[in-house]
């Protein structure tokens, strides 16, 4: 997830260079989601992951 967020990132940074405003807001937006998705499933793998014996 976190390698998706970044590429869209980079999607993100170098569209807004080159003055494609609507691509870079939709990228910037889908990298934001998918790094709040990984966040969310690494802190749900680490607590489960912790109460296994």
């Amino acid at each position: 997830m976190f390698y998706w967020a970044a590429v869209f990132l980079v999607i993100a940074i170098v569209s807004a260079v080159f003055g494609l405003g609507g691509v870079a807001g939709l990228s910037q937006q889908i990298a934001w989601v998918l790094f709040i998705a990984g966040l969310v499933l690494a802190v749900v793998s680490f607590v489960l992951g912790r109460r296994r014996p």
